[in-house]
């Protein structure tokens, strides 16, 4: 059996770690790309020129218009080339993130979050969008990033929503992969091979990715309460490290290299109802966790669990949370065909996938999730 594992070459994570990236920069060399939006480069501006400062180094700001997209891509990519940079950093959220990805392709990277919402910096991905900021594509490198850096008093900092949202994303780390193991189904840390640039090699994941999954949720377990009022008061304390650390790291090694299922899946589907665009991803994800367990017929004792922890941490357990206040039978077969598309990570649920049967579960959730929360709220 072929198994594969992927991980960026060197984690660091710590108070005002920022005054450190220029010492990693000049592991590279003198010059950096800055792909940062205004506003957070403005947010650590003092740290930025203390590190540039103290180690020597430039950075050249490119800036970041909002979108990760091929103009963008291809702008930033000219101006890394005219000013002979050495390596690229991508400073902020998942966008300006991705978008460093897209320039580096896979070689000379820096990521530097400044929340913890997604499990996306540590991975070997990325997401492509016209400018309208309409899907367009899936990027694959051949290497995940070469630093990840983070500056915990920054993201301490930052709105509590974020770090929760990141809470949610990790939430479905651990049950994804245990279906994908499950099911013998391939992860994404295949290497890339055949006919087209970033597509991934078959293969199954390693014992260390599950491992790192199970971890991420017991870490949720025991810390996420904690670490959400650490940050409500934009403090740095043991609890909101260890959630840090999950959100990005254990989350991040475990989706990759452990596999996604149904709850990313079915986040897909719920991309029909508008009024969830404005929820974050890993909002949406929390619900399609339990939507998952849901599909699985998994024991009372772990969705309760799961929905306890959601409601602790004000993430979504029912459609309404998630901006869909009514819906008919016929939208949510729409949300399920969606999610079922032959391409999409549902099909590595350990069991035949029926639009129908996804349908069913995401109404039964729905009602599971109002009900614990009317009943929680008493």
């Amino acid at each position: 059996m072929r198994k594969a594992f992927i991980c960026p070459t060197k984690y660091v994570q710590g108070e005002d770690e920022i005054l450190n990236l220029g010492y990693f920069v000049q592991t590279f060399g003198k010059s950096a790309l800055l792909i940062a939006h205004r506003d957070d480069s403005a947010r650590v501006r003092e740290k930025l020129d203390a590190t540039a400062e103290k180690f020597g180094i430039t950075f050249v700001e490119g800036g970041f218009n909002g979108q990760c997209s091929r103009g963008e891509v291809a702008r930033l990519q000219k101006l890394a080339q005219e000013k002979n940079c050495d390596c690229t950093i991508g400073l902020g959220g998942g966008k300006a993130l991705d978008t460093a990805k897209c320039v580096a392709q896979g070689d000379a990277l820096i990521i530097v979050p400044t929340i913890a919402a997604t499990d996306a910096p540590t991975s070997h991905s990325a997401v492509l969008y016209h400018e309208d900021g309409m899907f367009d594509d899936y990027a694959y490198f051949k290497q995940s990033p070469s630093v990840i850096l983070i500056d915990t008093t920054v993201i301490a900092n930052a709105p509590t929503r974020f770090l929760v949202s990141g809470m949610g994303d990790a939430l479905a780390t651990y049950f994804e992969a245990r279906a994908t193991r499950n099911a013998y189904a391939n992860v994404n840390a295949g290497l890339p091979c055949g006919a087209r640039e970033g597509v991934c090699a078959t293969a199954k994941g390693t014992n260390a990715a599950m491992a790192l999954a199970e971890l991420s949720y017991k870490t949720l377990m025991r810390e996420g309460k904690k670490a959400k009022e650490a940050c409500d008061c934009n403090v740095v304390t043991p609890a909101l490290e260890n959630i840090i650390e999950n959100n990005i790291l254990l989350s991040g090694l475990g989706f990759e290299s452990g596999g996604l299922a149904a709850a990313h899946a079915i986040y897909d589907g719920f991309t029909i109802f508008p009024g969830t665009h404005k929820y974050f991803h890993g909002e949406q994800v929390a619900f399609g966790t339990i939507c998952q367990l849901v599909l699985e017929n998994a024991p009372s004792e772990e969705l309760e669990e799961v929905m306890n922890f959601c409601m602790e941490l004000g993430l979504p357990v029912c459609l309404k949370d998630i901006g869909v206040d009514s819906y008919t039978d016929e939208e949510l077969l729409e949300v399920a065909k969606k999610a079922c598309i032959e391409e999409e990570s549902i099909h590595s649920m350990p069991f035949p996938i029926t639009v129908e049967a996804v349908a069913s579960a995401i109404k039964a959730a729905d009602r599971m999730g109002a009900n614990y929360k009317a009943n929680y709220n008493k």
